[in-house]
């Protein structure tokens, strides 16, 4: 089979995967009959069972297929992909941190404790930072390498993001809860469009900051060694 389509088969085995398992009529089941932990195990076997091999396909068929584009990178190029890599592990150490109430593993009452507490920090920057941090990471990789194979790969990232995102918030608006709904209504999709954008930079938990830029270094540190 051409190794393209694989990838993208398999980026639609492990995104369906998600929004499946997920979904408000399949999770309610599950958790009634594994329980919460057994539930988050399940969805866990299953991801990795998807992802991978996604990977291991991907890295065993790198840089072939057709050539769409050759970017011509200089230092500043460059600097600003790292810039962007460092944007997007701080948000991911953010997000871990600082679990929003759309997470899978939390409800919106318990992740926002007392009851209508505000946004702060990451939350006011994104409301899925997780998601977005992997996103940024997947279009930055895009600009890099053009090649078929890499292209349907990394641009799998954003596209997964997106949609799982949107998802999360039609599951998390589904039922009455009036502490969701206040969130998403102040919070932003999308990174650094909301209103209150400045103001989450100054309350970002600065352990997420050094953690994330921390990764960063180390990542492009050892980049060739681990990735070439």
């Amino acid at each position: 089979m051409n190794p393209v389509l694989t990838i993208v088969l398999l980026w639609l085995a492990f995104g369906t995967s998600h929004i499946v398992l997920s979904s408000l009529w399949l999770r309610g089941r599950l958790v009634a009959a594994l329980g919460e932990k057994g539930f988050l195990g399940l969805y866990s076997l299953i991801s990795l069972a998807a992802f991978v091999p996604l990977v291991g396909f991907y890295f065993a068929h790198k840089h072939q297929g057709l050539l769409l584009w050759t970017p011509g990178l200089g230092s500043g190029g460059r600097s600003l992909m790292f810039v962007a890599m460092a944007i997007a592990f701080v948000m991911l150490v953010s997000g871990i941190l600082t679990p929003s109430p759309s997470s899978l593993t939390l409800s919106a009452s318990a992740s926002t404790d007392p009851p209508g507490k505000k946004p702060k920090g990451i939350q006011k920057l994104t409301r899925h930072a997780v998601f977005m941090g992997t996103g940024i990471f997947g279009a930055v990789h895009l600009v890099p390498n053009g090649y078929a194979t890499d292209v349907a790969f990394f641009a799998g990232f954003p596209i997964f993001v997106l949609l799982g995102a949107i998802h999360q918030d039609r599951r998390k608006l589904h039922p009455t809860d009036s502490d969701y709904r206040a969130f998403y209504a102040v919070t932003p999709l999308l990174p650094f469009t909301g209103r209150e954008t400045l103001q989450g930079i100054k309350e970002l938990d600065w352990r997420a900051v050094v953690l994330g830029l921390l990764l960063a270094f180390l990542v492009r540190h050892y980049h060739a060694a681990w990735f070439a």
